[in-house]
This record gives C-alpha cells, sequence and structure tokens, in this order.
C-alpha cells in the first residue's frame, strides 16, 4: 500500500466507488435545502416565464380564441416592415452610439487613473452620478431640455449663433438626441469598469515599456489595451445588449417617432402586446430580439477575443 493510499485512508477521504455515508447523505440535504429558495425564485421568475414565452410565441388569436398557430407570427416578422424598421434603429445605436461612449469611457477611465490628477476620487464620483440617476427622471430631465421652444440646449446653441434645432420632432436629431442622452447615462458606468481593469495593470509593465523606449501610444496599444481586453469584451456586450433592448429612453424622448425613427424592437414588442394584446406576435418578437442579441454577442467575443491565445 503507497503512502499516498494509506494517508488518504486515515484521513477519511472517500474511496472511488464507495457509497455516500450518512453524514455525506445528511450534508447533502442540507445544501438542497439552503439552495432550495434560490432554486425557486429562478425557476419561478426565469425559467417558467422563459418557456412560457417560447410556447405563446407559437399561438395565435383569431376570432376571440387562441390556439396554436404553428410558425404563423414567425412568418408574419418577415413581412412586417416596422420589425426590420426597429431592428435598423437599434443597428444605428451600435454603430454610433456603442463606440463612441466605450471610447469616452476608455479616455476618462485613462485620464482619471493618472496619478498626477489632483481631486481623482470628486473626478471620478462625478463622472458616475449619472448611472445612478433612475431612466425615467433623467428622460424626462432630458426632454425638458431638448424642447424647441426655451429648451437649455437651444439657449446654449444660440449664443454662438446657431439656429434653434427641433431635437424631438426632426427623425435625425431625434436619433441624435438619443444617442446623446444615452451616452451621458452610461459612460460613467463603463468608465468605472475600464478604470478597475487600469488598476489591476502591474506597474512593471509600465516600467519595461519604458525601459524599452516605447513611447505614451505605444505603451497604451501594447501594454495597455491587452490586458484590457477582458473589460472591454464585457462593456461591449453589454452595450450592445442594452441599446438593442434600448425602451426606456425612447419611450419617454419621442414614444418611437417621429416617423418610427427611434421606434426600437423592445417598443415595437410593448406596442403589439400592450396596446394590440397581440401577445403570441409580441413573444415572436421577442425571440428574435434574443436570437439578434445572442449573434451579436458572440460575434464581439470572437472579433475582440485573443488571438494569440
Amino acid at each position: 500500500m503507497s503512502a499516498a493510499t494509506a494517508a488518504g485512508r486515515r484521513s477519511g477521504a472517500p474511496r472511488q466507488g464507495r457509497r455516500p455515508g450518512a453524514l455525506e447523505r445528511r450534508t447533502s440535504r442540507f445544501g438542497w435545502f439552503f439552495a432550495a429558495p434560490a432554486v425557486a425564485l429562478f425557476g419561478f421568475f426565469f425559467a417558467y416565464p422563459l418557456v412560457a414565452s417560447l410556447m405563446q410565441s407559437f399561438q395565435v388569436t383569431q376570432d376571440g380564441v387562441t390556439g396554436f398557430g404553428g410558425l404563423a407570427n414567425y412568418e408574419k416578422l418577415a413581412g412586417d416592415d416596422l420589425v426590420w424598421l426597429s431592428l435598423m434603429n437599434a443597428g444605428i445605436l451600435l454603430v454610433f452610439q456603442v463606440p463612441l461612449m466605450i471610447g469616452l469611457a476608455l479616455l476618462l477611465a485613462v485620464v482619471l487613473n493618472q496619478s498626477w490628477l489632483k481631486f481623482r476620487t470628486t473626478f471620478r464620483m462625478i463622472h458616475f452620478l449619472p448611472a445612478v440617476t433612475t431612466l425615467v427622471a433623467y428622460s424626462l430631465v432630458f426632454r425638458v431640455m431638448l424642447q424647441a421652444d426655451g429648451g437649455v440646449i437651444n439657449q446654449l446653441i444660440g449664443v454662438v449663433g446657431i439656429p434653434p434645432i427641433d431635437w424631438l420632432n426632426n427623425p435625425f436629431w431625434a436619433r441624435v438626441a438619443l444617442i446623446g442622452s444615452i451616452t451621458w447615462r452610461w459612460t460613467g458606468y463603463n468608465m468605472v469598469l475600464l478604470l478597475a481593469g487600469l488598476q489591476g495593470i502591474p506597474k512593471e509593465q509600465y516600467e519595461s515599456a519604458a525601459l524599452d523606449g516605447a513611447t505614451g501610444w505605444r505603451t497604451f496599444r501594447h501594454v495597455v489595451v491587452p490586458q484590457l481586453r477582458p473589460v472591454l469584451i464585457f462593456t461591449s456586450i453589454t452595450s450592445t445588449i442594452g441599446a438593442l433592448q434600448l425602451f426606456d429612453e425612447n419611450f419617454i424622448l419621442t414614444g418611437g417617432g417621429p416617423s418610427n425613427a427611434t421606434l426600437t424592437p423592445v417598443l415595437y414588442l410593448y406596442r403589439v402586446g400592450f396596446r394590440q394584446f397581440d401577445f403570441g406576435y409580441a413573444s415572436a418578437i421577442a425571440w428574435l430580439l434574443v436570437l439578434v442579441i445572442g449573434i451579436f454577442s458572440i460575434a464581439q467575443f470572437w472579433l475582440m477575443r485573443d488571438k494569440e491565445a
């Protein structure tokens, strides 16, 4: 008998193939007992609604009677122009708002991580404050600020001679206003995440780069960015999901208008489900959105992966 085997038997370690003893069974039961509330909450508030919405997406209502309709709701999606318009609007947010927000957050994180900057804690708190404001409250504030007549924004640009802009009733400027408000709300949140990633980079790597003669840009490109890749992937994916699931801001600012220029998939889902009461078709829209979010998330993860790994 080897020394390791003898030590394992003396320590009471379970042998392969041995039936669990009374103590192990009791411990397992206690484990399930303490985990049961979390499992019940997960099943009731997540798993059940998920399965129920999937089943509901195959149901149609005709003459007040709801029944199984097969793929009718999904076939309807293909010919619904508003579905594709809402996805296009979400795509515009992805192309313009997400890179702008992540870029600003990274710039702020780098600046607020400098040791020579005084009152760093105060500046960090100021930039993070928008993230703790409620969505409805800040959307209402922006709606007042962006009013064509007497809005603060038009008053400020009027000082430099720019004529008033109808921010909320012009399709182009409504999208600009929506992008600006979302960027103001979430830049500080992403900044804190990136700042935490920057503070996790060992100082020895900066010193090694300096000894090799690397400039500030080369250090940022070859030291900072590779170390921040996991955080950048996380912030990019969560920001993408947030843009595709956008509802509160455009619902309050523009109501999806003008001319559906700010209509997003979730807002359209709300209209179909809670105004037209077609919950089967609304569920189909939701599952289409799940598919789109999954594709974009996987694509971003693949594009930003470590190619040397």
